[in-house]
């Protein structure tokens, strides 16, 4: 077993940008053929693309088509179209909430079940991107905290309805710098004091979480279903242990 996917073809929703991007590069450094999604046209270096709105069903049945129709086959998908830009629960109106859901909950699941209808016969392996903040507390994304917390149950349903033809797994993903880190951390100075509440000391990169991508979906990960990967650095340092005034003592 290894973990080279040399011919196997991949769907990365939203692989175009940000964590997205870095899961396209790490599965076509592993040698796949890679074909990209994303609501407006875009375009990266070795990977096809395919302009779709996950969250519309009959789009998503076009796109899983044109993949089967171009290149003969669908081994992975993975599922990574979603996000939420702040917003406090008591001001945000219903239809943003929905949005939100949509996204990152319910346009997995309209993904997973075009590609399991290929699937099913021939093989293959779904990765959902899934957060952190579907394991805590998500002030100021509720809604996304929710269908993130959602999308780690759907994953390990999916998992036992599937198998054995398809795997289905997660990644539960902490904290990422992107070209986008300035809208959630602030300054230079505001992201390198967020990536010090790290165990790790810095922020995940996009290849990062890519390569762990590639693990779930390559043939290393063969026994490996229904499962949800923290890709999170150690998580946080408790805020008790900052606030204590001891040098010791458990509790």
């Amino acid at each position: 077993m290894e973990l080279s996917l040399d011919g196997s073809v991949v769907l990365v929703t939203g692989g175009v940008r940000g964590v997205g991007l870095g899961i396209t590069r790490a599965f076509l450094s592993a040698g796949a053929v890679v074909v990209t999604c994303a609501r407006r046209p875009a375009e990266v270096p070795g990977a096809s693309f395919v302009q779709c709105d996950v969250r519309d069903a009959e789009q998503v049945s076009l796109l899983v088509s044109s993949v089967v129709s171009r290149f003969g086959r669908l081994d992975v998908v993975v599922n990574n179209a979603g996000g939420a830009p702040f917003a406090l629960a008591d001001k945000a109106s219903p239809r943003f909430h929905q949005k939100i859901v949509e996204l990152n909950l319910l346009a997995p699941l309209l993904v997973s079940q075009a590609a399991y209808a290929v699937m099913k016969d021939s093989g293959g392996s779904i990765v959902n991107v899934s957060s952190v903040s579907g394991r805590r507390p998500s002030p100021g994304t509720a809604a996304y905290g929710a269908a993130k917390a959602g999308l780690d149950n759907l994953t390990a349903s999916l998992a036992v309805e599937w198998a054995p033809r398809v795997r289905v797994n997660a990644l539960a993903v902490g904290m990422v710098e992107t070209e986008q880190s300035h809208l959630h951390y602030g300054s230079a100075e505001g992201v390198a004091a967020v990536a010090r509440t790290v165990p790790l000391g810095r922020l995940a990169s996009p290849d990062e979480v890519g390569a762990c991508a590639v693990f779930l979906a390559s043939p290393l990960a063969s026994y490996v279903t229904g499962a949800t990967l923290v890709v999170h650095g150690g998580g946080e340092v408790p805020a008790f242990l900052a606030a204590a005034d001891t040098d010791g003592g458990s509790s």
